[in-house]
């Protein structure tokens, strides 16, 4: 049998277990997808959760990432800061990557990223104009 590591003994495994799924809620994931961000089971990632299988620390530090906060953060050392601003943990992961490519490309980027962004606006737009357009009684369409 495997001792347990000393780093754990002192961790409250309860506590790391709620900010386990409460860092996964505010984010917006369910704990399928974030086990997939992290490479493992989802069946595994629920017995962390419920506080049935303790993380390696290799796996906590990695959630620690996915999940955007500091591992002292994770494991209760020092009270988690509030919800990350990219919420999407792969487009979070992409924006560390892009950060270390050379100003052309990330100029390239932006472009292309705004041109997105502002595509799904108008669409955005022109939907809510054409819903509110069939709604107004007697009013004839061009």
């Amino acid at each position: 049998m495997t001792a347990i590591p000393h780093w754990l003994v002192d961790l409250d495994m309860h506590g790391i277990a709620e900010r386990l799924k409460r860092l996964r809620e505010e984010r917006g994931l369910t704990q399928t997808r974030l086990a997939e961000l992290l490479g493992m089971a989802a069946r595994s990632y629920n017995r962390w959760e419920r506080g049935g299988h303790v993380p390696s620390l290799e796996m906590l530090i990695k959630a620690a990432d996915v999940l955007q906060v500091s591992l002292d953060e994770l494991v209760g050392r020092t009270a988690t800061s509030s919800a990350p601003t990219i919420r999407n943990a792969e487009l979070q992961q992409l924006v560390y990557e892009v950060d270390e490519l050379p100003d052309r490309e990330q100029q390239a980027l932006i472009v292309v990223i705004d041109g997105l962004v502002k595509s799904a606006q108008v669409s955005r737009a022109v939907s809510r104009r054409t819903a509110g357009a069939k709604r107004i009684p007697g009013r004839t369409r061009d």
